[in-house]
Parts: structure tokens; C-alpha cells; sequence
């Protein structure tokens, strides 16, 4: 025994769309079994208009699967061709995204160059130019030599001062010596004549 699932699903193969063509054959078996079966002329050419009227029905109902078919694999073609379509442009959305992405970094590396720019241009501006840096430069080094002739000049006086000082210290040196030789022969003088007193009270 079958179940009903199977009973609906052979009915349905049977079926085929569901327009009846199983009612449609079995109704032309019928109508041939009685042809066959017929007595008279007249029930004959009866069922014979019914089996041709039911072989109608069922051309029709084959037409118009046919018709139902040709439209599906026309669906079908087109449904392939907008998948198609739909990959190229999920390809295409792919690149554009890439491209952007690309795009994107090189507009971060222009921003950040440009500020590192403008950063660099900030301090440049607090600088002097080239010109007043080349002015300023030639007269420190004009001023340096100045105060190099200016040290020359002292270092040349202090070398005189030391020799003038030397030379006053050798003068005050012999001075000091002839003072004191002088003191000296005053003391021999002075003890010259106290002796020559001293003899002459005797």
C-alpha cells in the first residue's frame, strides 16, 4: 500500500502541470475501450468524436506545456545572463572599492605630506632668509676680526706692561741692594768712629 505522499507525488508525475491530463487519458482509454466495444455505428462514431475531441485537449494541454517550457528556458537564459551581469558588476563594485581604497591612501600620504608641510613652512617663517642670515653672518665675521686685532692689541700691551714690570723689578731690585749697601757702609762708618772716640777718651 502506498502512502498518500507517494499517491499525490505519482499523481502530480502523472499530471504533469496539474491541468488534468491524467483525467484527459484515462477519459481516451474509456473512449476507445467503448469505440472498441460499440455496437452500432452511430455509438462508434460517437466515441470516436470523443477520442478525437479528447486528443485535442490534450495537444492543447501538450502546446501549451511546450509554450510553459520554451518560457522557462527563456527565464532561464535570462535569469543566467542578469547573473551573469550581477557577477560583472560585483566584480566590477570589487575593483572600484580597490581603486578607492587606493585612492584613499594616497590622500592620507598627500595630507600628511602637506602638513608636514605646512609645519616646516611655520618654521622657516620664524627664521630669518638666506639674505639677512649671509648679511647678519658677514658681520659677526667682521666683528670677530675686529675684536682679534682689538685681543692682538691687548696681548701686546700686556706683553709690554710685563717686560716695563720686570725691568721696574730688576730697578727696584738693585736699588734695594744699593740701600742696603749703603746702610751697611754706614754702619761701618758709624762703628769706625765710636772706636776712634772710645781710643781717644783713653
Amino acid at each position: 500500500s502506498f502512502s498518500s505522499d507517494e499517491v499525490i507525488r505519482k499523481r502530480l508525475l502523472i499530471d504533469g502541470d496539474g491541468a488534468g491530463d491524467d483525467r484527459r487519458i484515462n477519459l481516451l482509454v474509456k473512449s476507445f475501450i467503448k469505440w472498441c466495444n460499440s455496437g452500432s455505428q452511430e455509438e462508434g462514431y460517437l466515441q470516436y468524436q470523443r477520442m478525437l475531441s479528447t486528443l485535442s485537449q490534450c495537444e492543447f494541454s501538450m502546446g501549451k506545456t511546450l509554450l510553459v517550457y520554451d518560457m522557462n528556458l527563456r527565464e532561464m537564459e535570462n535569469y543566467e545572463k542578469i547573473y551573469k551581469d550581477i557577477e560583472n558588476s560585483i566584480a566590477a563594485a570589487h575593483e572600484k572599492i580597490s581603486e578607492c581604497k587606493k585612492q584613499i591612501l594616497q590622500a592620507k600620504r598627500i595630507r600628511k605630506n602637506r602638513q608636514e608641510y605646512d609645519a616646516l613652512a611655520k618654521v622657516i617663517q620664524h627664521h630669518p632668509d638666506r639674505h639677512e642670515t649671509l648679511k647678519q653672518l658677514e658681520a659677526l665675521g667682521k666683528e670677530l676680526q675686529n675684536l682679534s686685532h682689538i685681543k692682538e692689541n691687548v696681548e701686546d700691551k700686556l706683553e709690554l706692561r710685563r717686560k716695563q714690570f720686570h725691568v721696574l723689578l730688576s730697578t727696584i731690585h738693585e736699588l734695594q741692594q744699593t740701600l742696603d749697601n749703603d746702610e751697611k757702609l754706614s754702619e761701618a762708618e758709624e762703628s769706625q768712629e765710636t772706636q776712634m772716640e772710645a781710643e781717644a777718651k783713653q
